[in-house]
């Protein structure tokens, strides 16, 4: 069985929980507390010298980080992941932009806020900064969706579950919603798919 290296209140581990529950993929889950550094143990560290959440345990024991790569990886030749060359390129496309412009900004400030971390003024200097960034993140993903309902082919993808995972939470971080219709249509899709679970649930 397939064990998930995680921590409840991570969005990063979140796509890959929501992934398995969508997919009906049984696996083991154990809590890591990130605050007290549980990733940073020699133990962790010799099954992801990055010691970072998401790690998933794969069957033959190896073990796979990066929640965007383990996602891709689960859903293969599954509804969750096109087909078609171009299709799959473009889900590929919008898990970078997620990874490079909206994780860094959006999730960065809602960690910072959201586990205790002291304010100085220099991670204030720091959080307008990335505030501005995840605006423009938001307001390109908002551009998209005005056009169509998933960000892929009109079809629920991994593409959203990734981007699903730190927008629906992104108020935590200080990023207002209210302005984006589109994005907040979508996450009502989203949240409306088959087996779709809270971030709360492990």
């Amino acid at each position: 069985m397939l064990t998930l290296y995680d921590n409840l209140s991570s969005g990063n581990g979140y796509k890959v929980r929501l992934t398995l529950h969508q997919l009906a993929i049984p696996y083991t889950r154990i809590e890591l507390d990130i605050d007290k550094r549980e990733t940073r143990t020699p133990k962790f560290l010799a099954k992801n010298p990055n010691g970072r959440i998401p790690t998933l345990e794969l069957d033959d024991g190896s073990y796979l980080p990066e929640s965007n790569a383990i996602i891709f990886y689960l859903a293969d030749a599954t509804a969750l992941l096109p087909s078609d060359r171009l299709a799959r390129a473009q889900v590929l496309q919008w898990m970078f932009f997620e990874q490079y412009s909206h994780e860094p900004n959006v999730a960065t400030s809602r960690y910072w806020l959201t586990h205790g971390f002291e304010i100085t003024p220099e991670r204030q200097t720091m959080l307008e900064t990335k505030k501005k960034a995840g605006q423009d993140a938001l307001a390109v993903m908002e551009q998209h969706l005005q056009r169509q309902s998933f960000f892929v082919g009109e079809r629920y993808s991994i593409a959203d579950i990734a981007l699903y995972a730190y927008t629906h939470v992104a108020e935590e971080g200080g990023f207002a919603l209210a302005p984006y219709s589109a994005i907040r249509a979508w996450l009502a899709r989203v949240a409306q798919q088959p087996r779709h679970i809270p971030i709360t649930q492990g």
